[in-house]
């Protein structure tokens, strides 16, 4: 049995039969390289996008409203993209630009805005990120650690629980209780999101998986795109677990 990838976004059924699901033909096929120049062309949007939030969150050009207003678009783009794969090519840039407005002016509050404020924790987030993604693809590419269906199947329940996990923290939220371990800098919480982090460094060599699979089954061009967005899903959630790890090392101080 072939297990998917647990981003939402991959899925090995993308690529059964998808001349009938997609209409296309096989002239204009996916490859590695595709996927990652649309990777590198995202991450360049979002950064561009990051570092204007950042900085008009700074001077108070941007209203606060923009931060929750770009983290709906953003899931919006997503849900759209992950529905119709085809509509990537427009949809994904935009979802990066999105995600960088968030991510910036996000990150710009946690360093200033808050009670206790943490300088430097975004860039330091930023790196760990960086460096966490080409540590995966190096250990992914010289088969270090070997993407197997028992892994994927591992990573695709850890990854469900968490979400799980994640739900049922926000349905508390909204009657006032509070799940801890989520945010709070104690021993259990710091071990918590440490766990986390590493199950979203996994998860993109499953992500890393995908993109191989799409250029072997020769997807069409447009799955490059969708390929570069999936994985943009997974760095956003990596960016955004080691910046909650940050901050509760910072608070045990």
């Amino acid at each position: 049995m072939t297990v998917a990838s647990s981003n939402p976004a991959f899925s090995s059924e993308l690529f059964t039969n998808y001349e009938q699901v997609y209409g296309t033909t096989r002239s204009a096929g996916m490859t590695v390289q595709g996927a990652i120049g649309k990777t590198f062309a995202l991450l360049a949007i979002l950064s561009a996008t990051a570092i204007w939030s950042w900085n008009a969150t700074g001077t108070g050009q941007l209203d606060r409203a923009v931060l929750p207003a770009a983290g709906i678009g953003g899931f919006i783009l997503a849900l759209i993209t992950i529905f119709r794969p085809s509509a990537s090519p427009w949809t994904a840039p935009v979802y990066a630009a999105f995600e960088g407005v968030f991510l910036g002016s996000l990150s710009f509050m946690i360093e200033h805005y808050f009670a206790k404020k943490y300088p430097g924790i975004a860039i330091q987030a930023v790196s760990m990120t960086a460096g966490t993604l080409f540590v995966m693809l190096f250990v992914y590419g010289t088969g270090i650690v070997k993407v197997t269906e028992r892994l994927k199947a591992g990573i695709f329940a850890a990854t469900g629980a968490i979400c799980l996990v994640y739900m049922i923290s926000f349905v508390l939220s909204l009657f006032g209780f509070q799940v801890p371990f989520i945010r709070d800098a104690t021993p259990i919480g710091i071990g918590f999101s440490l766990f986390v982090v590493g199950l979203a460094a996994f998860n993109l060599l499953l992500d890393f998986d995908f993109i191989e699979q799409g250029a072997r089954a020769e997807a069409p061009k447009y799955m490059e795109w969708y390929a570069a967005f999936g994985l943009m899903v997974t760095l956003v959630w990596l960016y955004l677990e080691i910046l909650q790890l940050l901050r509760k090392l910072s608070d045990r101080r």
